[in-house]
């Protein structure tokens, strides 16, 4: 699933593309999911904005239309509208359209007015780049749940945007064992500390490709290529040369360094 860098990489592209531009035309697959697209038409574009892992489309009538890529949507201006897998398209007034392609349709497209979101997007936290998230308020967070670090990360409340790729890498890095459920504040310092970190190194390097993602121009990310935990179970640890092990976190599979984050 797209994570932040790569929400941010594809943002960064469409902002050019469509900011200035209104909707002359669209249509969409008769799915509930998708057929929110429709109701752009005549409207313009006034920014393209990014919160955790959702496009933020600010239109000028007041609204939103919100974009959630699941885990294999695309935007691809130019796109072929017999595309197997084409779920939304928009026509712009210059003539270029923009097409929303999703294999596996667990992607979304919603309509709001300003602000006024509703279930997982309503609720959160800050994004991780911005002043907003600070060690006081990251520690805050962790300690009022007793579930496990990752699975409290995942849940986009403490902080939005980390997924699984990332969570792997910020434990990595911080020496930190990611199903333990409490943290001290040194320890959440340095847990803050490598979530930007890897989250910045990631958007610089436009996102990773392990499978579907492409941004906006049809290219792959190249973050993979820095991964140093996520994925790489049974290579050798960069710090301390054990073998990266393999386990399962609520549901989600998790790498880690046995000798580098202790239970």
């Amino acid at each position: 699933m797209p994570e932040l860098p790569e929400v941010e990489s594809i943002r960064r592209q469409l902002k050019p593309l469509l900011v200035g531009r209104y909707v002359t035309e669209s249509n969409s697959h008769p799915s509930d999911k998708f057929i929110a697209a429709r109701e752009i038409v005549g409207l313009g574009f006034e920014a393209v904005l990014r919160r955790g892992k959702y496009l933020l489309f600010i239109l000028d009538n007041g609204s939103e239309m919100i974009i959630h890529l699941g885990m294999t949507g695309q935007l691809i201006p130019g796109l072929d509208l017999s595309d197997p897998h084409l779920r939304a398209w928009w026509k712009l007034d210059n003539d270029v359209i923009l097409g929303y392609r999703d294999v596996r349709r667990f992607g979304r497209i919603r309509i709001y007015s300003s602000g006024e979101y509703e279930g997982t997007l309503k609720n959160l936290g800050p994004e991780p780049l911005s002043d907003d998230f600070t060690v006081d308020q990251f520690y805050d967070s962790l300690k009022r749940s007793n579930r496990k670090i990752k699975t409290q990360l995942l849940s986009q409340l403490p902080v939005a945007g980390v997924g699984n790729i990332y969570a792997d890498e910020a434990c990595f890095h911080a020496g930190i064992y990611p199903g333990v459920r409490k943290l001290t504040r040194a320890k959440t310092a340095e847990l803050h500390h490598s979530i930007r970190k890897v989250l910045s190194r990631a958007v610089e390097n436009g996102g990773t490709t392990l499978r579907d993602y492409v941004n906006v121009d049809g290219e792959q990310g190249n973050n993979q290529h820095y991964l140093v935990c996520y994925g790489r179970d049974g290579e050798p640890c960069i710090n301390c040369g054990e073998e990266l092990r393999r386990t399962i976190i609520d549901g989600r599979g998790t790498t880690f360094c046995r000798s580098c984050q202790r239970r």
